[in-house]
């Protein structure tokens, strides 16, 4: 067999590895595979630098299926190229238990790079894995090893990626930086759910991506000379990012159901499966057969691939005896190191005096720069309002990538999808900040990164109805309670310089879902803590800030953020007559994962409980089950100096008094 036949040969074993698993879930999208399995081959076959025996390799390429409707393209390339995906498998393609979900899952198959499914979000996670690759050869590489940094971040998009806006955000910031390291395929196949594309995509996408200052090539997805060519192309091209625009049909192969709507997102059928395997020559009676002529071309590959890897090692282990200090600085990179004493320094480095939240944040992020190498972020545009740029430190910039600092501009979600991408690459915990009320446009990608566990930190700040001035557009009021109810997603709101400390210091260290800091435009009055408080209960999620009067308790007060204060005050009015006790709740998340000893010391069962939050009060009485008054926002904000705000909403504690004293 003469090796054009050989490579269609495994084009075509992977196309109907896809189908054929599509149809035994009676479930799934096998037009995309089938149209792009040629591309995948050659890529897999003969560019992608990855060893399937060591899929955590630091400086492997990686790939992103971006249109991860598509998964059993990727599943069915993993599988002939040699990882840890059986038969098994992909005959168990959507179905319970199996690893081989509907959708690409990271962590549920070794090659699966990220989550993707929801549009767009893929093409940005791949601009983010790209400015981690350039940031670790600017601070490991020099004049005589290029050992990092030195891999091609591969990809394929489809339409739907590139209708969707974070596409847009994404791309922008990624022929900005002049990403020479990114190369995407473009499954430009003319088909969606509802027909071709032609009802609602009409833009040149070529120009569009010119205009982005991207380098733009053209091919057919079964030319593969051309192909090849392309790929050389991109990896010629190191100062602009590569699209790729792949001329396919989805459903190839597929006698009446290619170029059509309907192979998009459902199976072929029994019998056109089968006419696709004769139209197709496939030779085969075996349900998933990999023929074995296709098994040694892989098998020989993976051989390269492995010759490759451990040659990187040899070279990497010669690295770390010749540079010490180098080596030791990346192995805290790729462990994510923290200092023993992180909470203690935190804490020193915080104010005591009162101010707003934001700004005792810039304090404990100057000495979190210092201390922890691998701290990187920036804000979408809004630095000087979040306070979030780190001081002595270089931005990234095209060309510049050992600086600390990102410039995102106003693009919240492409930030998210960014940093995703930037903490999938591995070696860096990543920052993004804006204003709260402007995480609705980050929501995708917050919600994949407590999909996939990972754990970006998001500064959020002018958190509440109190930025004031700017009115109801700018005032969070729902995002409180929306960020709380995704799975796995840690909400921190301090009211001082050590809860803000011990905010970070937990942000750090969490590694299993997205970390979102509270933080408020306006300075906080101090509130007055018992002598026996111990800053490191603020880890706890709540905690008793001020004690009742005797062994009698009556009620308890509690809060968050800017209102804590409220709190103390309306204890302070209501002293002679109840005996309060007055309670931080900076994080409901946490406190509701300790034990239930620690929650009935902080609030007992039987004592009725006010919560105050300049927010919806959505969620806090799935928290307590006693007599509970929530005292919280039921409508939106309004432009006004903030005191003016208090007033009006009640968020004094005169106000808050007097509800009580109607409630109890």
């Amino acid at each position: 067999m003469d090796q054009n036949e050989l490579k269609k040969l495994a084009g075509n074993t992977i196309r109907i590895l896809a189908a054929e698993g599509v149809q035994k879930a009676n479930s799934g999208h096998p037009g995309m595979p089938m149209g792009m399995a040629d591309v995948a081959m050659i890529l897999y076959s003969e560019f992608f630098k990855h060893n399937p025996n060591e899929t955590k390799w630091v400086n492997r390429d990686r790939f992103v299926l971006s249109a991860g409707h598509g998964s059993m393209l990727l599943y069915s390339v993993l599988h002939v190229t040699g990882y840890d995906v059986t038969i098994d498998d992909l005959k168990s393609f959507r179905q319970w238990g199996s690893r081989t979900p509907g959708h690409p899952e990271y962590g549920h198959l070794p090659g699966v790079e990220t989550t993707t499914g929801p549009l767009g979000q893929g093409f940005g996670n791949g601009v983010g894995m790209a400015i981690a690759a350039k940031m670790t050869a600017a601070r490991f590489n020099d004049e005589k090893n290029e050992l990092f940094g030195n891999n091609f971040i591969y990809g394929i998009v489809s339409d739907g990626d590139l209708m969707e806006g974070v596409s847009h955000e994404s791309a922008s910031i990624a022929g900005h930086l002049q990403l020479g390291n990114i190369i995407y395929f473009y499954d430009d196949n003319k088909i969606t759910i509802e027909g071709n594309t032609s009802l609602t995509f009409s833009e040149d996408i070529a120009k569009r991506f010119e205009a982005y200052g991207w380098h733009v090539l053209n091919i057919d997805a079964y030319d593969y000379a051309g192909i090849r060519k392309a790929i050389v192309a991109g990896q010629q091209e190191k100062n602009k990012p590569t699209i790729i625009i792949t001329k396919s049909h989805i459903g190839y192969g597929s006698p009446h159901k290619v170029d059509t709507a309907e192979v998009h997102g459902s199976p072929l059928g029994k019998d056109e499966l089968i006419a696709t395997k004769k139209n197709l020559g496939w030779n085969y009676e075996q349900e998933f057969y990999v023929p074995d002529e296709v098994k040694s071309m892989f098998t020989a590959r993976k051989k390269e691939m492995i010759k490759c890897y451990d040659e990187w090692m040899e070279r990497f282990s010669a690295w770390k005896k010749s540079n010490p200090e180098k080596a030791d600085l990346f192995e805290k990179y790729i462990t994510n190191w923290l200092p023993e004493n992180l909470e203690d320094e935190l804490l020193a480095s915080a104010p005591k005096e009162p101010n707003a939240t934001r700004s005792l944040s810039s304090k404990v992020i100057q000495k979190i720069a210092q201390i922890v190498p691998n701290f990187v972020g920036g804000s979408a545009d809004l630095s000087p309002s979040t306070n979030t740029f780190m001081n002595g430190f270089d931005e990234i910039a095209p060309g510049k990538f050992s600086g600390r600092n990102f410039h995102f501009g106003i693009r919240e979600h492409g930030m998210g999808s960014i940093l995703n991408g930037i903490v999938l690459y591995g070696g860096y915990k990543a920052f993004g900040a804006t204003f709260f009320v402007f995480s609705d446009y980050m929501r995708p990608p917050i919600r994949l990164a407590a999909i996939m566990e990972i754990a970006p930190v998001y500064v959020f700040t002018h958190d509440s109805i109190f930025v004031g001035e700017d009115g109801p557009t700018h005032e969070p009021i729902e995002h409180l309670a929306v960020l709380r109810a995704i799975p796995n997603t840690i909400v921190i709101r301090p009211t001082d310089g050590i809860e803000t400390a011990m905010a970070w210091a937990f942000a750090l260290r969490y590694k299993k879902g997205p970390v979102a800091l509270i933080l408020t435009r306006q300075k906080i009055d101090a509130v007055e803590k018992e002598k026996d408080f111990n800053p490191k209960d603020v880890l706890k999620g709540a905690y008793i800030v001020q004690k009742e009067s005797g062994s009698k308790l009556d009620l308890v007060i509690a809060a968050s953020g800017s209102e804590l204060p409220v709190a103390a005050a309306a204890k302070k009015i209501l002293e002679n007559e109840l005996s309060i006790r007055v309670v931080s709740i900076p994080s409901k998340e946490i406190f509701e994962k300790q034990d239930e000893t620690y929650k009935n010391n902080i609030f007992p069962k039987d004592t009725p409980v006010v919560v105050i939050e300049a927010a919806s009060m959505t969620g806090w009485g799935d928290l307590f089950r006693q007599k509970l008054l929530t005292i919280g926002m039921t409508r939106f904000g309004a432009s006004a100096p903030y005191q003016t705000l208090a007033e009006k909403f009640g968020f004094t504690g005169a106000s808050v008094v007097e509800k009580i004293k109607a409630w109890f």
